[in-house]
């Protein structure tokens, strides 16, 4: 291992926990290459585990040739496979599993198994060099603040319903937006353009966040307020972000000061909105603190930031075994150990 940790380490990085599947590869903190493709339903729809998984297994051998084809690399080059274990959809992360498990035993490589969620928070200190900071970590599937401290990423927040990201997914389904790219990007476009402010239900408890109330009530009400002309469906996406925002803006402040902390690292599909970043931004510049966030390459789901924390794991000695490479839907970001940070 000492001999390995000499030379620069090359890691392959499998994610395919929701409906994008994506393979990087990292080279000693620089990306190689991170080819991604996206699994899109027609307006109304969500995306189904097992139709997802069916995108997935489809394409994913084409986007692990692109992923070697960019970096310049072939199958020797590699030092170790890493793939999401989980949290995410059953289908899609078995699918991907599969699928890594079987190139690391065809070329010979160890295996890493990578908490989705920490891949996240890797991914976003080696790409804006933050030191140490609050992350509020906010998805389709996921809503979190965590702060790091004795080898674990603790979470000192969470919603205790569903993701922030869901919310305004499963809003976007109700007024009929395009999933292409994205529902959050397109309510995000179309909120710049919203003027009236309509009133949502605000609900922070202690802190955690709740947003399954929000989305009853706005999707009750959108159908009355738009057939009567009340306001535009512009109002109520820019209302929805407003309300949902200011609710992570304040347990993300509420975090930081508890830990005395003066950066904030925002990350997940939903850290690319724009809106989001400057209302934090807002609230780091009252209290003299700095905010990191990265673009829609690395914050939302993809292989690079997989092989990212595969590669601090597997230079801290990490490796799973073949008996031990499952899948959990469940996975914690607090259950794993952080042996490569002090």
């Amino acid at each position: 291992l000492l001999h390995l940790l000499s030379v620069m380490t090359v890691v392959l990085g499998f994610e395919g926990s929701a409906n994008k599947i994506g393979v990087g590869i990292i080279r000693d903190g620089e990306v190689l290459s991170n080819p991604r493709r996206t699994y899109i339903t027609p307006p109304g729809q969500g995306f189904l585990p097992s139709d997802t998984a069916r995108h997935h297994r489809a394409v994913i051998l084409t986007v692990l040739k692109e992923a070697l084809e960019q970096a310049g690399l072939k199958p020797a080059d590699i030092d170790c496979v890493a793939y999401t274990k989980g949290p995410g959809m059953g289908a899609p992360l078995v699918t991907v599993a599969l699928v890594a498990r079987t190139v690391a035993q065809l070329w010979g490589k160890p295996l890493l198994g990578v908490n989705h969620c920490i891949g996240h928070i890797e991914m976003g200190r080696l790409i804006t060099n933050a030191n140490n900071p609050t992350v509020l970590y906010v998805s389709g599937g996921n809503t979190q603040v965590i702060a790091y401290s004795e080898r674990r990423y603790r979470i000192f927040g969470e919603t205790i319903d569903i993701a922030v990201g869901n919310c305004l997914d499963r809003f976007a389904r109700v007024i009929k937006i395009s999933n292409d790219p994205s529902p959050g990007y397109n309510i995000e476009q179309m909120a710049k353009k919203g003027s009236q402010y309509v009133e949502l239900p605000y609900t922070v408890k202690g802190m955690d966040v709740s947003f399954s109330g929000i989305l009853s009530y706005i999707e009750e009400a959108a159908h009355k307020m738009l057939s009567s002309g009340q306001c535009t469906a512009e109002d109520l996406c820019f209302s929805l972000q407003e309300t949902l925002f200011s609710m992570l803006v304040e347990i993300t402040e509420r975090a930081m000061a508890h830990c005395g902390s003066q950066e904030v690292l925002i990350v997940g599909g939903v850290g690319c909105n724009l809106r989001l970043q400057e209302m934090m931004g807002v609230m780091c510049k009252e209290r003299g603190a700095k905010l990191f966030a990265t673009d829609e390459r690395f914050c939302i789901d993809n292989g690079a930031m997989i092989a990212q924390a595969g590669w601090e794991m597997f230079r801290s000695g990490q490796v799973t075994e073949l008996e031990d490479s499952w899948i959990t839907q469940r996975y914690r970001t607090d259950e794993v150990e952080v042996t490569w940070r002090d």
